[in-house]
């Protein structure tokens, strides 16, 4: 595993699919996705924006498909009903066609630019990742987060600063290889440990964390903290008994 603190690139990459899990995000997802487009043009050959709908009940849904009548790097899933954050997270991660996948979330609490940071650490690794090095959220979210962190690191040995940090970039193989089953927070924590079993090579390195500046949080209520807890124990127990899958080998994912 390797850190750093800055990095620079100048070659384009190939193909990029950019995910953003949205929730009743109606206040920020243009932003975000335009922001997106922008950002990712600069660094890859050929990008594809996906929004990922999470049946939400309000203008999310109308906005990204006007979205994908404007611009062709636009490629909307819709959810009819609520699925989770790792039901989202799954749909786009599994939806992209690209070489690599990138995902973050879609409240602009991230500065996109800052993926220049990935680029130089995907290039010898298989999955670049940001830590929030000073995280804009409340004491209460923050101190869940390092209970939080603090366990599974624990449980799975996964050496990620920040595990739940929405501003990964994957290579194609990854996303491929992994079986991913948690629809709640747990998402990220069970793509890591699984990666991490199948030997592939994680870099990171430290980015912003601005405060959320429209829209609400879904992460501090109980009942989500709740079934993260159990799925997290359940997947404990899974990989616990659990056979690493070689790296390459591939595996269907749900």
């Amino acid at each position: 595993m390797t850190t750093i603190t800055t990095a620079t690139t100048s070659k384009k990459l190939s193909s990029v699919s950019v995910v953003f899990p949205a929730y009743n995000e109606e206040l920020n997802i243009e932003n975000t996705v335009l922001k997106a487009i922008e950002v990712f043009s600069k660094y890859f050959e050929e990008v594809e924006v996906i929004p990922v709908n999470d049946g939400s009940s309000d203008k999310t849904g109308e906005i990204i498909d006007r979205l994908q009548k404007e611009h062709k790097e636009v490629h909307p899933i819709h959810h009819p009903q609520n699925k989770g954050y790792g039901g989202a997270v799954k749909s786009g991660l599994f939806g992209g066609k690209n070489d690599y996948i990138f995902f973050s979330d879609s409240d602009g609490q991230f500065d996109l630019e800052e993926v220049s940071l990935l680029l130089p650490l995907i290039k010898d690794n298989d999955i670049a990742i940001g830590f929030r090095a000073h995280r804009a959220d409340p004491w209460h979210r923050k101190l869940n987060a390092f209970c939080w962190g603090t366990l599974v690191k624990l449980l799975f040995g996964i050496k990620a600063k920040d595990i739940d940090c929405a501003f990964k970039l994957f290579k194609r193989e990854v996303i491929d290889s992994v079986t991913l089953e948690s629809n709640g927070a747990m998402v990220s924590t069970e793509l890591l440990a699984q990666a991490g079993l199948m030997k592939f090579k994680l870099a990171q390195v430290g980015v912003s964390h601005y405060p959320r500046q429209a829209g609400e949080q879904t992460g501090a209520n109980p009942w989500v903290i709740l079934k993260a807890f159990i799925e997290l124990f359940k997947l404990y127990g899974k990989l616990k008994h659990s056979t690493p899958v070689p790296k390459k080998a591939g595996a269907q994912n749900q």
